[in-house]
């Protein structure tokens, strides 16, 4: 943590005494580049420069990019120069590691901010402290924000930096057995409640031994059958006794026997529509 801004930029001198806050968590040209984006931004640029790769998956870096990200945010909408914007992002990173990296109490972090903000507003260069270049107003509202952002909520950084975590199972693996394929004489999926004997005559298909057996059987029977004689005598006498004239009288007579039904019908109605056509004539000619 607090990575990118592990050089002094060239463009910001401190003078004075011993700094509480010995290192830069971002140089002036990123925080030049941060206070030109719009808050989307300065969340991915942040993401970039505190080199998150699991951002998606680590709660750990979701909290941190959250707790700078807004940081940098609030110190922007208060007007802050660039020099006060990147000592307020050092004061930040300050102390998240002395809780992370020191294992601080809340009281002695508290210590550590009463130290860093002394002298805040002198302008004595010899007994200027770390931020000295914010006002008493400023440093008023700066105490206010870490309080809100950052020690109200110190038990769970705490918990988030020092107390082990199990590793939540997102995966399982499970062995599942499938039904074997319809094999017949056994039934297929959803009908074994169906008795066999059922099933084997209305549902399952015959295998083709089955089929070849049946067929060999039929031929065998044909042919162990012998023709009756007397069968045969009568298919002959029948057919022998209609003669071309009987066939064509049939073809005519079944003919006219369905168009004379046809036309008894068609008059029938005929008939109906006349009778009530002519009694709603009379009905009308007569006087009401």
């Amino acid at each position: 943590m607090g990575e990118p801004g592990q050089e002094e930029d060239q463009d910001q001198d401190v003078t004075g005494g011993k700094k509480v806050i010995s290192r830069t968590f971002l140089s002036l040209s990123q925080i030049t580049a941060l206070s030109e984006q719009n808050e989307e931004e300065v969340q991915k640029s942040l993401e970039e420069f505190l080199n998150f790769k699991h951002l998606n998956t680590s709660l750990k870096e979701a909290i941190l990019l959250d707790y700078y990200t807004a940081g940098f945010w609030w110190a922007k909408e208060m007007d802050f120069s660039l020099i006060q914007l990147s000592g307020f992002m050092d004061l930040l990173n300050f102390l998240l590691e002395n809780l992370s990296d020191k294992h601080m109490s809340l009281g002695d972090n508290l210590k550590e901010l009463g130290r860093a903000m002394a002298e805040t507003g002198e302008t004595d260069a010899e007994s200027s402290g770390d931020l000295n270049f914010f006002s008493i107003e400023q440093a008023k509202a700066v105490i206010d924000y870490l309080n809100i952002s950052l020690f109200k909520h110190y038990k769970l950084y705490e918990y988030l930096f020092h107390s082990p975590r199990e590793e939540l199972v997102t995966s399982n693996e499970s062995a599942i057995e499938l039904a074997e394929p319809a094999d017949p004489p056994f039934p297929a999926l959803l009908e074994e409640g169906i008795p066999l004997d059922i099933y084997s005559s209305f549902i399952t298909s015959p295998t083709a031994t089955e089929t070849g057996s049946k067929g060999s059987d039929q031929e065998e029977s044909d042919q162990g059958e012998e023709p009756c004689p007397e069968a045969e005598s009568f298919e002959v006498d029948a057919v022998a006794g209609v003669t071309a004239e009987d066939q064509k009288s049939a073809e005519y007579e079944i003919p006219n026997e369905i168009i004379g039904n046809l036309e008894a019908d068609i008059n029938e109605k005929l008939q109906m529509q006349e009778a009530a056509y002519t009694s709603s004539t009379e009905k009308l000619k007569s006087p009401e």
